[in-house]
């Protein structure tokens, strides 16, 4: 079957069987329960906060009207079909179709085949599948304006609308949906080229700041993790002052508290600390490769701008110097421990100056960095002025003077 060029527009009812209507009164739930609430050609959204909006190809017929809200007058075609010169049509996606007015139906007829029909008669305005289930055949042909669209979001079902527009206005809608496109384009490359850019100047300054240190380490080497700095100043509380534990000359430890549950100690070096970057760097490689069960564990770094922090496994106990000169502390220790703790530093020493594979000469070996577990076993920390030395070695010599001044002057007197 074919619509007759004539025109003759029939206004009937899709319904087999019972002519009979019936109505009542209902209140509508939102404005697009109201029929025809934004007028011909346009599309009522009551999700969006413009809620009537012209269908693509059209302009509101009384624009001063639509800018008071009353767009009952509807919308106009911005450019009259050309028919005989190949019309074309806009895919209008997820709505409700527009009232049975003028309209034609084939249920045999494909969407293609659909779309043929439409373009064969001047007065055809819209086509549609009129399967609701999303069959492939089925064909339904609006004539005049389109009344009562209502749009939906993906939430809702709704079904496609196939608009006709004068090839000359497609024309136009395509060419500046081209000339917005590069400025999305454009827009995502310049994000996608900060984040790139980003990336790179991450990585050179973490391998600038890793050559500073000489933390760039031989595959053999042991591998240290690094800490990022949001993750150590979350764990200590953002550097709490309650959650100082201890404070030396290269500056304050704090307790800290992994997302895991493991309990650490943050030694963060000051500015003004008389350990710099050589010393740092000395005891992140020389703990790292030291593994003994009196030697305190090291657990990470984090370096970042000017701060350094090197991340122990936490100590309970303190050091060894509350116990000896404080009176509440001593009288903790019983003789054999005291004896336990002497002969564990001495485990340890032994394993620095001769059984490990790289033998160290700690340099500042005294009561307060020697810490104490939970069982008071004790473990030699703060490797920052130790020195290693060669296998066939018996001694060495520096050019400096270094460790705790009072050792230095016990020592001498």
């Amino acid at each position: 079957m074919t619509l007759s060029e004539s025109g003759i527009l029939q206004r009937f009812v899709l319904m087999e069987g019972s002519t009979e209507w019936t109505t009542m009164d209902a209140v509508p739930t939102d404005m697009c329960d109201n029929y025809g609430q934004c007028g011909a050609n346009s599309v009522c959204r009551s999700y969006k906060e413009s809620t009537c909006e012209c269908l693509e190809g059209f302009n509101p017929k009384s624009p001063e009207e639509w800018k008071l809200f009353n767009s009952s007058s509807g919308c106009v075609r911005r450019t009259l079909l050309e028919c005989q010169r190949k019309d074309g049509f806009m895919k209008l996606e997820w709505v409700k179709l527009p009232d049975l007015l003028e309209f034609w139906l084939n249920k045999s007829m494909s969407t293609k085949e659909c779309e043929a029909e439409c373009l064969k008669n001047c007065s055809c305005t819209a086509y549609a599948n009129s399967d609701i289930n999303g069959g492939v055949n089925g064909c339904l042909i609006w004539f005049g304006n389109l009344i009562d669209i209502r749009g939906y979001n993906q939430e809702n079902p709704g079904q496609d609308l196939y608009i006709r527009l004068a090839a000359s206005e497609l024309r136009s809608i395509r060419e500046s949906n081209v000339k917005e496109s590069p400025v999305v384009v454009l827009t995502v490359s310049v994000i996608c080229g900060m984040l790139t850019l980003g990336f790179v100047f991450w990585c050179i300054t973490w391998k600038i700041t890793s050559r500073r240190l000489g933390l760039l380490r031989k595959k053999e080497d042991v591998e240290v993790p690094l800490f990022d700095f949001t993750t150590v100043a979350t764990a200590t509380n953002k550097f709490s002052q309650e959650n100082v534990i201890g404070a030396g000359g290269f500056g304050p430890v704090y307790k800290g508290h992994l997302p895991n549950g493991q309990n650490i100690a943050v030694k963060r070096l000051s500015k003004d600390s008389r350990q710099g970057l050589k010393e740092f760097k000395n005891e992140v490689v020389l703990i790292a490769k030291l593994q003994h069960r009196n030697l305190v564990r090291l657990l990470g770094y984090c370096v970042q701008g000017d701060e350094k922090m090197l991340i122990y496994e936490y100590m309970p106990n303190k050091s060894l110097n509350y116990f000896i000169f404080e009176q509440n502390g001593s009288a903790l220790l019983t003789w054999p421990k005291r004896l336990d703790i002497v002969l564990g530093i001495v485990r340890g020493l032994l394993y620095l100056h001769q059984d490990s594979r790289l033998q160290v000469i700690h340099r500042d070996l005294k009561a307060s960095n020697i810490l104490l577990d939970i069982n008071l076993k004790p473990k030699i920390s703060d490797f920052g002025l130790a020195r290693t030395f060669g296998g066939d070695e018996s001694e060495m010599k520096t050019e400096r003077v270094v460790g705790t001044h009072f050792m230095q002057w016990l020592h001498i007197s």
